[in-house]
């Protein structure tokens, strides 16, 4: 066989440079500057192979240049990671040291919104179920990793029972006796009713996984179809001269003891663009707080002398919350004079053409009673917890919404950045106090006497996320407890109500079971007690795809509408499944009426807004001022400042929470229970979902305030 060469004229099945004269004439020779080849022949290299040794030089210079870039930024990268987790240390051990957790916090309260607090023993019996399961989860694992050691542990419980009692006793020894019991009383007494338990509540997953595929292959179908409420050409108004729909409009702005938002809130709504004389602006002080009330009508004299149309009102006798609040205001007698009504909580800035784009859409179609705007945050990249706060609201308010306005014209109201007709909340009955979801309560009776709805994804209302892990789960059992409240109370009405099947099947199965009981439901029972258990009873068994491959998926899907948020993936997973205990406590407290369902905290707010956002609003100000001096920066700085430094006053503490914490070890313990037996998946599973629960039982998720 003829030897092969390479373009270096060496020959590569002896590698030592040779003179190749190529024959061929559809080989072109390559002209070398350099040595003859006499000269080349008697050095015993060529002018070529001088060329690429100096290159491999050249080369293995930038080399060694990347890989020391590469070495300092892999030092700093643990440097970073170094510093970041003494910091994690001393959080941890401040934690510790002030041993100030969420029990000790609700024994303090006395009353909650007016009524008597919870009694301690109710309270805390979720808790003591918990740690019974972590006691006994500890107990099983020590006992678990005896049989290891001793060489009992093999794949099948009939081969464990054979060689337990295939000594000359009939067992070995006491400790055998037992263990082989406990195989026993594992076989025939837990394993069945826990892989029942088990399968019941896959088939839940299951259903729900495939509602939210619906839902995103619903969305999918409407940005394809480019599918949108359309607006009417506009005609002119008659009273104004100007062109468009302008009808009487009463805003309303509920408000307690929030004196972080209120200016901007204010001011937000007093910039609205529409006709002043079709315009008037409640401010629903409700706050106990004689400061607070003192700058808020401080704040509604500043703008009624700058010819804005905005009242005061604070109610003397403070009962039903925001609901008995929006009552209220809604029976003072010149409301008869507006057809719609728009409320904006207290943190909720809308853009000055909010109307303009959403009040248009009621002109002539006499069957909407609500047209709802998407929330859009300030502070959704403030720290981890809004990050992923801000994931779950956006597929909320992009798929869940939207895709059920478009295709069903019914949602849950969210309470704020909403315009009803005034004749669609009278014809269901007016604001109730029943529930402490006052804004879901009211949509479901409108949706019973035909009102539709309509979401409109391109129109946003700016607010602020929960940014400390505290107000954000108090905020969570409030809207998982009064779901519940709401379907015990109008399932009837549900029933006897005139809509369609198809409607009543959808407000029963899908709004109520589906997505506020069974999800909250399935998500704790099956990855934080179901998926613990089958590792000390391994008869039971959870498959990998349950575990792993179906939640990758739904996170997957639910971070659609946020792109950005991608690299949280993983941290939104977790986070979910950590959170279950929160909204599985709440559902049932709210399903059986237990005292927390009854609790309503305002959710506290930072006033987050940035020096942009207060020189556009001193610009507005100053636009619109009427006679009267225009506000300085410093001074609304000032203003800030001052409100930042009362706040620092007041100690507070970053809390223990005690059930978060008590899951931890429960997991950790089951993950490692799942070494034992060599459960790749299961054992990464339940490690990092400990982790996620340790990290948030000792509140290092959200702002850290000491």
């Amino acid at each position: 066989m003829a030897p092969s060469f390479d373009w270096w004229g060496k020959d590569t099945h002896r590698g030592t440079p040779v003179v190749v004269k190529m024959e061929n004439p559809n080989w072109s020779m390559v002209e070398l500057e350099g040595p003859s080849e006499d000269d080349f022949l008697i050095a015993g290299e060529s002018p070529t192979s001088r060329v690429r040794e100096k290159g491999r030089g050249k080369n293995a210079k930038q080399l060694t240049w990347v890989l020391l870039l590469k070495a300092h930024r892999a030092a700093g990268c643990l440097t970073s990671i170094g510093s970041a987790m003494v910091d994690l240390a001393a959080a941890v051990r401040r934690r510790v040291a002030s041993g100030r957790t969420d029990e000790e916090d609700a024994d303090n309260d006395v009353t909650v919104g007016g009524r008597e607090k919870e009694n301690p023993t109710v309270k805390t019996r979720f808790y003591s179920c918990i740690k019974v399961f972590l006691w006994l989860s500890v107990l099983m694992l020590c006992f678990e990793i005896a049989a290891f050691f001793k060489g009992w542990h093999f794949g099948s419980p009939k081969l464990q029972l054979d060689y337990l009692w295939a000594s000359p006793w009939g067992f070995k020894g006491v400790f055998g006796w037992i263990y082989a019991q406990w195989v026993l009383i594992r076989v025939e007494y837990l394993a069945p009713p826990l892989q029942f338990l088990a399968n019941a509540c896959i088939i839940l997953f299951i259903i729900q996984s495939l509602d939210r595929l619906v839902l995103c292959l619903g969305c999918f179908w409407i940005r394809f179809k480019k599918i949108q409420p359309v607006l009417k050409p506009e005609d002119e108004d008659l009273e104004s001269g100007e062109k468009g729909y302008f009808p009487m409009v009463l805003v309303q702005i509920p408000m307690c003891n929030e004196k972080e938002v209120y200016q901007q809130s204010i001011a937000a709504i007093c910039n609205l663009d529409w006709p002043k004389t079709k315009l008037l602006i409640q401010v629903l002080d409700d706050s106990d707080d004689p400061t607070t009330q003192l700058l808020i009508k401080e704040e509604v004299h500043k703008w009624q002398q700058e010819g804005a149309n905005i009242i005061y009102r604070h109610r003397v006798i403070r009962d039903g919350y925001k609901a008995g609040n929006l009552k209220s205001a809604m029976n003072c007698s010149y409301v008869k004079d507006y057809e719609f009504v728009a409320i904006f909580d207290a943190d909720f800035q809308p853009t000055p053409d909010f109307l303009k784009r959403t009040v248009p859409h009621f002109k002539d179609n006499e069957e909407l009673g609500l047209v709802q705007a998407r929330w859009s945050f300030v502070n959704r990249d403030e720290n981890l917890l809004t990050r992923l706060q801000n994931i779950n609201l956006a597929f909320h308010f992009e798929v869940e919404q939207q895709v059920n306005g478009v295709f069903l014209n019914f949602f849950g109201f969210n309470g704020t950045a909403g315009v009803w007709r005034i004749k669609a909340l009278e014809d269901a009955g007016g604001w109730l106090e029943r529930t402490t979801v006052e804004d879901m309560d009211i949509a479901v009776r409108a949706h019973l006497h035909g009102w539709k709805f309509i979401f409109l994804n391109d129109v946003e209302c700016q607010c602020e996320l929960p940014e400390s892990y505290e107000a954000y789960r108090k905020q969570q059992h409030r809207w998982h407890s009064g779901p519940m409240q709401l379907f015990r109370l109008c399932l009837p009405a549900v029933i006897r109500s005139k809509i369609s099947i198809w409607k009543k099947f959808n407000l029963i199965f899908l709004f109520f079971l589906l997505r506020k009981l069974i999800l909250p439901f399935y998500s704790f029972t099956l990855f934080c007690i179901i998926l613990p258990m089958t590792m000390f009873v391994p008869e039971a068994e959870l498959p990998a795809w349950v575990v792993c491959y179906i939640p990758a998926t739904m996170s997957f899907l639910n971070i659609l509408p946020a792109p950005k948020s991608f690299p949280f993936i993983v941290p939104y997973l977790l986070f979910e499944n950590t959170m279950s205990v929160t909204k599985f406590n709440a559902m049932i407290s709210g399903l059986f009426q237990l005292g927390s369902a009854y609790e309503w905290v305002v959710t506290k707010k930072s006033g987050r807004s940035s020096e942009g956002d207060l020189v556009s609003l001193v610009e507005r100000e100053k636009k619109h001022q009427r006679g009267a001096s225009a506000p300085d920066l410093e001074e609304l700085k000032e203003e800030i400042q001052k409100q930042e430094k009362k706040a620092a006053l007041r100690k507070k503490h970053n809390r223990i929470y005690t059930k978060e914490l008590a899951l931890a070890f429960l997991l950790l313990t089951a993950s490692a229970r799942s070494l034992l037996s060599a459960q790749g998946i299961h054992f990464y599973f339940l490690l990092f979902q400990g982790i996620s629960f340790l990290l948030v039982g000792l509140d290092l998720i959200g702002e850290q305030i000491g």
